[in-house]
């Protein structure tokens, strides 16, 4: 039996465990990027590790979220990623070149190497044929140190594309007609391999845009097959010595498969407030829109931009529409500076912003009150883009300029004539803007500013939990509702006791007076518990304010990991009705948690004292896991084993 392209890496770069599904595995790691929203947290758990140099290939740091710069913060957290970076061994990306899994696309990614990025579109990079994963910013800080990184062994899902996409029909509309089939919690423990034929019909900017919104089906990572395609881009970028064949053998066999003809395939928009309330464009067209935002790691390539002045050129954006454009990198804004799309653009009315991550991550242009924006993003959770009565759709880059145009949800292939786009045979190649670590790191300084407070500490897990129902919440709680982004929060990721104040804020503003009143407690949970961001502040926040395990129906695999990570107890429902027999500020009790995970025990019994009933609950970690809760978070585990 042969083996998947996902098998074949994994196998390359197996540590630990058996290849067989739900089985703990550890594999080596290449390569891990951090950004800046999460970089200064994982900097400073590497920094605790003792460890004077990265053990990786290669590591870089990115500037590309709090690049808005409205108070101190954000420019002190820069200076002291960019002095970490210069001692430890990292590449250091500066604010201006570009949202990370862009450049990491253009100028980084290699096929069949493994990547680990505190970031959950990490997964953009198995475009290029990589295994990327996106982590927590602690695991990222371990494999930077060396260590390997443990995770369930997926099962591997083959979504196989025949045919070809028809005029006005993009990659976006690929990947949301895959959310529309398998759901946000369809992805779950699971790779997703792209094959067929239609794959050689598919740019290498094309397939990054899918694997980058495989991070909403919730799985591990997605990837395709690394071809003539990925070595023409490589090429292009003046890195064809790094490119490799990379392929699953004609006899792989799969979990599942999905089957899309491309030929068949119209232009789709995900509905608010979820990425896979997908429909056809042609069933909601007439939809007044305001705001049209183009850009984010999902759909700001040279491609997709390229695309969007052509059809912009000579018109001018709908009165009653703000227009607002974000190049993916500093290649993609040189190059259309030079060869006149920029110009059209503007020229149209189109508002240009640097290149960075911006209204993706809620910093800066939150439409108005009651707004519809369409958005070439990934997310459109209620309240991301900073309005929380605004109605977000996502789409592809044609999508967005038909609306940006008309000044209602139109079908692009209203437009006319398709724009025609020639990849270049060679991109505008400058890495100035990359700082290569210092030569000579024991005279380099780490720069802190009084932003970045010490790292916080967890004890050792007691054996009897106790307390109240600090929260109670539904199903598809997202790493947005527990740690919000924006302007006003991100500046404070280096902040552990600042951030705390703004936890479940879109939920429950008053959550972090309660808990800390209260002195912690227990928060209870439905199903996909945790999906979205990779952010492990929506796990380090809440151990802060006292959080002792979450109790859910089910779990996203990052925020899971996160939770383990921080001495927090990921706990489920054996019976998900129990779910109801738990009110929110209930008194709750489980005893000998910490003697029965020495013993092995997957159940605990859950006193609910203030209903009168008991409850059994259990877990999945496995022996390793059960040894880092036990010692109160993956970091004071690592102190205690060396």
């Amino acid at each position: 039996m042969g083996l998947s392209l996902a098998k074949k890496i994994i196998k390359n770069h197996l540590i630990e465990g058996e290849m067989e599904p739900g089985k703990e595995i550890a594999i080596r790691i290449d390569h891990t990027l951090t950004q800046d929203a999460t970089g200064t947290m994982a900097y400073l758990q590497f920094e605790a590790m003792g460890v004077p140099k990265v053990r990786t290939k290669r590591s870089v740091s990115y500037i590309d979220h709090n690049t808005l710069q409205a108070g101190f913060e954000n420019a002190d957290d820069h200076a002291y990623l960019q002095s970490v970076a210069a001692k430890h061994g990292i590449f250091f990306s500066r604010p201006g070149n570009g949202i990370c899994h862009q450049v990491q696309l253009e100028r980084f990614d290699i096929p069949g190497d493994t990547l680990l990025g505190s970031d959950s579109h990490t997964p953009t990079a198995g475009g290029l044929g990589m295994l990327a994963m996106g982590a927590g910013g602690l695991d990222v800080a371990a494999a930077m140190a060396g260590q390997p990184f443990f995770l369930p062994m997926p099962k591997i899902c083959l979504v196989k594309l025949t045919g070809k996409l028809q005029p006005w029909v993009s990659a976006k509309d690929v990947i949301l007609e895959v959310l529309r089939i398998m759901s946000v919690k369809g992805g779950v423990g699971k790779i997703v391999e792209y094959g067929g034929d239609g794959v050689a019909s598919l740019s290498a900017t094309d397939r990054a845009t899918i694997t980058n919104m495989g991070a909403e089906l919730g799985a591990t990572t997605s990837i395709f097959p690394s071809d003539n395609v990925t070595r023409e881009f490589m090429a292009a970028q003046g890195r064809e010595s790094d490119w490799r064949e990379m392929s699953a053998d004609p006899d792989a066999e799969y979990d599942e498969i999905i089957e899309i003809d491309l030929n068949t395939l119209e232009p789709m928009i995900a509905q608010p407030h979820m990425p896979d309330n997908v429909v056809k464009v042609s069933q909601i067209a007439g939809t007044k829109v305001d705001q049209v935002a183009i850009g984010s790691c999902t759909n700001s390539s040279l491609r997709d931009l390229m695309v969007v002045a052509g059809a912009l050129k000579g018109k001018s954006v709908h009165p009653t529409v703000s227009l607002v454009i974000s190049p993916g990198s500093k290649q993609v804004f040189e190059m259309i500076a030079r060869n006149g799309a920029l110009a059209d653009l503007i020229s149209a009315g189109a508002r240009v912003l640097e290149s960075a991550c911006g209204p993706c991550i809620g910093m800066g242009q939150a439409p108005k009150t009651n707004a519809v924006s369409i958005r070439t993003f990934n997310r459109n959770f209620e309240g991301r883009s900073g309005t929380k009565s605004a109605d977000v759709y996502l789409a592809g880059p044609e999508v967005a300029v038909a609306a940006a145009i008309n000044g209602v949800v139109t079908d692009p292939r209203k437009l006319g004539e398709p724009i025609k786009f020639d990849y270049p045979e060679k991109y505008l190649v400058d890495d100035k803007m990359v700082i290569a670590p210092s030569e000579t790191p024991d005279k380099v300084d780490i720069i802190r500013g009084p932003n970045i407070k010490p790292l916080p500490e967890n004890s050792t897990l007691s054996d009897t939990l106790s307390g109240k129902v600090l929260l109670k919440v539904g199903d598809n709680i997202t790493t947005d509702h527990i740690m919000p982004a924006g302007a006003k929060v991100l500046p404070l990721r280096s902040n552990i006791p600042a951030i705390s104040e703004f936890v479940f804020a879109a939920v429950d503003p008053d959550f972090p007076k309660r808990a800390k009143e209260i002195g912690g407690g227990f928060i209870v949970g439905g199903e996909n518990y945790g999906q979205g961001s990779s952010r492990e502040h929506a796990a380090l926040a809440p151990m802060y304010l006292g959080i002792k395990a979450v109790i859910v129906k089910s779990f996203a695999r990052i925020h899971r990991q996160n939770l383990i990570n921080f001495g927090i107890l990921p706990l489920k429902f054996v019976d998900s009705n129990d779910y109801d027999r738990i009110s929110q500020l209930d008194d709750i009790e489980i005893p000998n948690v910490a003697a029965a995970l020495k013993k092995g025990e997957s159940q605990f019994d859950l006193v609910d004292k203030t209903a009168n009933v008991s409850i059994k609950l259990t877990h999945d970690l496995s022996a390793r896991e059960i040894d880092v809760a036990l010692a109160g978070g993956r970091l004071n585990y690592i102190k205690m084993n060396g």
